[in-house]
């Protein structure tokens, strides 16, 4: 059962220049549970640092490739502050708590961004991770954004099938354990 958008909502906090509402919507997971997808905004710094300090290890080092417990308020602002175009940032809530979320950041000068995810131990296999892509892929057409790259450990099966699910035309190479993947944003033309 894929995951579907249900409605957008309507109570709003204060949202930061250029905050794209229309992201904003509750979606159905493949378990038929109803949670919130949403832009991030700077007031979630400390959502997601417990959101981090939630992960196992195991997640945290499939996302940055090294063990790292804790995020500091450098990294807090940086992964919290975003423009919305070139840097773009999705997080999916249950209640109060933050339990996928989702970016992509441009290439300075380019077309080309790269895309990373990370979702909850508990909330993994519920079709989180091809929302949080559907969504930031659209966003990043929007944007002028050609191409999404990402990298990927070879172990980590279920992200690569994320991708490679998609539907977007991709390219893969192994490196050392390290997938690298890219996908183009652009249709293909009919012939």
């Amino acid at each position: 059962m894929p995951v579907r958008v249900v409605a957008a909502t309507e109570d709003r906090d204060v949202v930061p220049d250029g905050y794209p509402v229309e992201i904003e919507c509750e979606v159905a997971t493949r378990a038929g549970t109803t949670m919130m997808m949403r832009p991030i905004r700077p007031d979630d710094s400390l959502a997601l640092s417990r959101f981090h300090r939630s992960l196992t290890p195991r997640s945290v080092y499939r996302r940055y490739f090294y063990v790292h417990p804790d995020l500091s308020q450098t990294e807090l602002d940086h992964l919290t502050q975003v423009d919305y175009v070139d840097r773009m940032a999705i997080v999916v809530e249950q209640g109060e708590q933050l339990v996928a979320v989702g970016r992509y950041d441009r290439y300075p000068g380019t077309t080309e961004a790269e895309v990373a995810f990370v979702v909850a131990d508990a909330y993994q296999h519920l079709g989180l991770g091809t929302l949080l892509l559907e969504k930031l892929a659209s966003r990043a057409r929007q944007s002028g954004i050609s191409t999404l790259q990402a990298s990927v450990l070879a172990e980590n099966r279920e992200m690569l099938d994320v991708f490679r699910r998609s539907g977007l035309p991709l390219i893969t190479a192994n490196d050392l354990g390290v997938i690298a993947v890219r996908m183009s944003l652009i249709p293909a033309k009919a012939s």
